[in-house]
Parts: C-alpha cells; sequence; structure tokens
C-alpha cells in the first residue's frame, strides 16, 4: 500500500497542502496592516476599491502559478523529482528567512508599496496591479511556492482535476482573505498591532518551513525510486 502524508490525489488533499502554503507565504495578515499604513492617505471607498482588485488580480496569479508552472517546468526536462526537491528548497528557504527576521520582511513589503505611495501623490490610480498584487501581495515568494504546490500533482490522469479543483478553491480562499483583510485593515490593525502580526508571522512561517520539507522528502523519494528502479531493471 502506497501511503502518502500528502494525499494530493484527492480535492481535500490538495486543498489541506496548498491553503496553509499560500496562506504563510502570502500572508494576508501581517500585508493588511502594511496596506492600512500605505494607503492611509486614500479615502475608505477607495480602499475597499483597492482591495477588492487586489484580492480578484492575486487569485489570478496564484491560479496561473499553480496550473501552469509545473507544466512549463516540465517542458524544458525538469523531472517531478527535481522540481519537488528545488521547489521544496524555495519554499524552505523562504519560511526560514520569514521566521528568522519577520522585521526585515516588513520593512521590504513596506518599500515595496513606495511606488503606490508616489502614485497616489501624482494622483494616478493604476496601483491595483503593480506594485499592490505584484510584488506587494503576491511577488516572487508567493509564485515560486505555487509552483513548488504544483509539482505535487498526482501522476495519474484521474487524480490530477481533483488536484487543481483543490488547490485552486486554496487560491481562492487565500484571495478573498486578502480581499476582506485589506478592506478590514483598520479593525486588524486595531486588533493586532505590528507585534501581533509578527507573532503570527512566525507561526505561519514555522508551518510553511515544515511544509517545505515535506515536499523535498516527496521528491527525493521520487528521485530515489526512479534511481533504484533504472538500476535493477
Amino acid at each position: 500500500m502506497d501511503f502518502s502524508p500528502l494525499p494530493t490525489s484527492s480535492l481535500v488533499g490538495a486543498f489541506l497542502i496548498a491553503f496553509p502554503a499560500l496562506f504563510s507565504i502570502v500572508n494576508p495578515v501581517g500585508a493588511s496592516l502594511i496596506f492600512h499604513q500605505a494607503m492611509s492617505g486614500r479615502a475608505r471607498e477607495e480602499r475597499l476599491k483597492l482591495a477588492r482588485q487586489i484580492g480578484f488580480y492575486a487569485f489570478l496569479v496564484l491560479l496561473g502559478s499553480l496550473l501552469l508552472g509545473g507544466y512549463i517546468l516540465n517542458f524544458f526536462g525538469v523531472s517531478l523529482g527535481a522540481l519537488r526537491v528545488a521547489g521544496g528548497l524555495v519554499v524552505a528557504i523562504r519560511a526560514w528567512g520569514l521566521l528568522m527576521d519577520p522585521q526585515e520582511n516588513e520593512e521590504r513589503k513596506t518599500s515595496q508599496t513606495e511606488p503606490a505611495q508616489s502614485h497616489e501623490a501624482n494622483g494616478r490610480e493604476d496601483v491595483a496591479f503593480f506594485p499592490l498584487t505584484m510584488p506587494f501581495t503576491t511577488g516572487p515568494g508567493s509564485i515560486s511556492v505555487a509552483i513548488a504546490l504544483s509539482s505535487q500533482r498526482p501522476t495519474e490522469g484521474d487524480a490530477v482535476a481533483p488536484f487543481f479543483i483543490g488547490a485552486g478553491l486554496a487560491a481562492a480562499l487565500v484571495a478573498i482573505m486578502v480581499w476582506l483583510l485589506y478592506s478590514a485593515s483598520e479593525r486588524v490593525m486595531r486588533l493586532l498591532g505590528p507585534a501581533g502580526a509578527r507573532v503570527l508571522s512566525r507561526l505561519v512561517a514555522f508551518l510553511l518551513l515544515c511544509i517545505g520539507v515535506q515536499i523535498i522528502a516527496s521528491g527525493a523519494e521520487n528521485l530515489v525510486a526512479k534511481f533504484l528502479a533504472a538500476h535493477h531493471g
């Protein structure tokens, strides 16, 4: 019996592995505090509109990375096992940085909103996608995590659709949380504050680190199995 700790062949299993990973790397709670600080000069109706647009764009970025990322790398001859190991390393390294220095991550995120603040000063409104969705909300880290998750797709044809549906639902839920938390950023600021956000960031970063290690283990198992099959065959 082939038992995997990541039951990605089922819709529920794919959702349960994708949601915590995407939530951890996007961190909509912590990002909503920075969003509130960066957009404090805008009217409430405008902030609500931006939050809705960012949530929609974030969903498209995450879904596109989940659906296409793994297949694009496979097209260039990267095996599924190698993709899992590399993707897991990216996730684990990213999580380690978030775990060790959440304040540095906050400062980087804050600097990413500076173009939005300069656009605001100039009266321009085209900031929802750049920089508030990319790279602030779903930057290279989020995209690499989504691609790493797409490497977890099953090899059997019948199980691929449930995997992508489950992962897609996870991306949708994260995007909805981005929309809701950015919309309620003032309340989140009052409730958590920067110190509370850092504690939460460390908790979700540890969860992301565990997921990255599990993806590496899954890829290594795949590579070892192929190596043994080739030498015994």
